[in-house]
């Protein structure tokens, strides 16, 4: 609309300086009257393209308005979001996961040549999407206090050969070992309460040249959850 404004400003202007060089022709000499009327043409011209110009600006600036309008009331849909989703949590962020080793079948997992992240990949829950099957690592997204436990089936050999921890950014947290003696089928737990950063990561490591046992009845199970944020 402003832009329309000024180019009717700048038509007005340039029939008025047509009129004036008109009139100023009748009562100048032929020469003065070729220089006026080259200066009011340049000078004409240049209006018609300030105005152009000014236009061409006018509609981007409308068309700028309309995206911040847009983003705003993007805006303010996400803040609603927010805001429903703090009533349902209590603006409590919900973390938890439970999973399993083995998806199917059974068997032992190991023996590796390196100590070795286990994978669970039965899942049961994962709440906040925090823990990788792919990877057997759970990624804190949140700084909180977080309670993990892990539970071990000893392998079904002669000879028990089972050592596993729980290790946060690679620090060895607790563990539980089965590696002597000749009796199989045993089992262990361990559990923590330790606070996160952002970024963490916490897993259970198989110790090198070790195994573990599992079967369709989940003996082997890495579970955590938050406490509260810090």
């Amino acid at each position: 609309m402003n832009g329309f404004r000024m180019k009717g400003t700048v038509v007005f202007l340039f029939s008025l300086c047509c009129y004036l060089s008109g009139t100023q022709g009748l009562v100048n000499n032929q020469d003065q009257k070729t220089c006026c009327l080259s200066d009011t043409c340049s000078l004409v011209k240049e209006l018609l393209s300030i105005g152009e110009k000014l236009g061409t600006m006018g509609e981007k600036m409308g068309t700028m308005g309309d995206n911040l309008r847009l983003m705003e009331t993007r805006l303010q849909t996400s803040e609603k979001e927010v805001e429903e989703l703090k009533k349902i949590t209590g603006g409590q962020p919900k973390v938890a996961f439970s999973a399993s080793l083995r998806e199917s079948g059974s068997g032992n997992t190991g023996p590796f040549n390196t100590n070795t992240p286990l994978q669970y990949k039965k899942v049961f829950s994962n709440t906040g999407n925090c823990y990788n099957p792919a990877t057997g690592i759970f990624t804190a997204q949140v700084k909180a206090m977080y309670y993990f436990r892990y539970t071990l089936r000893n392998n079904l050999d002669a000879n028990a050969n089972s050592v596993a921890w729980l290790s946060k950014n690679g620090q060895t947290l607790v563990s539980v070992w089965d590696n002597s003696g000749s009796d199989a089928n045993d089992h262990g737990s361990n559990a923590v309460v330790i606070p996160l950063e952002v970024g963490d990561n916490v897993h259970v490591m198989l110790q090198a040249n070790r195994v573990v046992y599992d079967d369709t009845m989940n003996y082997n199970t890495f579970s955590g959850f938050l406490l509260f944020t810090l």
